[in-house]
């Protein structure tokens, strides 16, 4: 089968690896679509990746894939099934390491639900909680976009995010527009972003309410001059070293931010007398099988709109992989889908 594979730093290959073999909990996959990720990916492939990595790779982590297989203690698959974030695990003896491996034409899906049920340790069972069923209905290109929603959606709800919050977000990328979606569709009463003025219009049509160009040198006394009473949350969807620090002074005494983006990951200053007051950092995380049913019910609910962020009607080849990564690099796109098999 074809993969993506990292061979070194800023080398992107597709090549030919063995078809995953089937364990007693394993459903086998053929994986039907990948999206791209703006940060773990391009970070893999430039060799900037936060931890560590072990190169050749296979890349990849938004896959969708239908299962063709399952082994005999498999309760919770079945032939069919959709199923979310499946990658192909690192070939026996070959050297080659996998990050999540979902741009591939199979992978592997764990029953990690049978797992726990039998009495298997959670380090056997727990990383697979990412594979989660998907409504049969669903459109499997459009689905990549629920690995982003979940994991963006279980980040905003831990900060404490809801009904009349007053949000900025920092960062008009695939994130950041998630964010902003999340918190319009849980009641902010004020969804600010930052961003590119090449976004503006994707922001606005998944809930932002405000939108400033962020190479405005004074876009951060224009913001507080609008909202001389600050945001409740302020949420730094990229990552950059003094960027969520310049933006301190718009939170209100008693408010949180965070740090989700990983372009400058643990690089980040932050100046704690430029705020008004105590404020929370957060430093949570997120877990995205806690939101996995919320995001489905809001795709359903037509709250979350892959095409305000995806081209679907445009996919990439798994062949044409670097293109796909091309288009993002000259910000032609925001994410790019890879049709990886059929």
């Amino acid at each position: 089968m074809k993969a993506a594979i990292v061979e070194k730093p800023g080398v992107l290959v597709v090549q030919d690896i063995p078809v995953p073999q089937v364990g007693d909990y394993d459903a086998l996959c053929e994986l039907l679509y990948g999206a791209t990720c703006t940060g773990t990916d391009q970070h893999l492939i430039a060799g900037h990746f936060p931890w560590p990595v072990q190169y050749p790779t296979v890349l990849g982590h938004e896959s969708i894939g239908r299962v063709v297989q399952i082994g005999k203690r498999v309760r919770n698959y079945k032939p069919g099934d959709l199923v979310t974030r499946v990658g192909t695990p690192p070939p026996p003896g070959s050297g080659l390491d996998v990050n999540w491996g979902g741009y591939a034409e199979y992978g592997i899906a764990k029953d990690h639900w049978a797992m726990r049920a039998d009495g298997l340790p959670e380090r056997e069972w727990g990383a697979y909680r990412i594979n989660q069923h998907l409504p049969p209905d669903f459109d499997p290109a459009a689905a990549t976009m629920i690995i982003t929603w979940r994991e963006t959606l279980s980040y905003l709800t831990r900060m404490g995010v809801g009904q009349g919050a007053s949000v900025l977000v920092i960062g008009s990328g695939g994130n950041g527009l998630a964010f902003a979606a999340h918190a319009h569709n849980r009641g902010a009463s004020t969804v600010a972003v930052i961003g590119s003025v090449l976004r503006e219009t994707n922001a606005r049509a998944v809930g932002a309410t405000d939108y400033y160009d962020y190479r405005a040198s004074d876009a951060i006394d224009e913001i507080g001059q609008a909202y001389p009473q600050g945001f409740d949350a302020i949420i730094d969807a990229v990552g950059r070293t003094r960027q969520l620090d310049a933006a301190l002074p718009l939170l209100k005494p008693g408010g949180m931010i965070g740090i989700y983006g990983i372009d400058e990951y643990g690089k980040c200053v932050l100046t704690p007398t430029r705020a008004r007051g105590t404020f929370t950092f957060y430093n949570g995380g997120y877990d995205e099988e806690e939101t996995h049913a919320q995001v489905v019910a809001d795709i359903q609910a037509g709250k979350l709109k892959a095409e305000h962020w995806l081209d679907l009607q445009h996919p990439f080849a798994l062949s044409d992989i670097n293109k796909a990564f091309d288009a993002l690099h000259e910000r032609k796109m925001i994410k790019a889908v890879v049709r990886l098999s059929g």
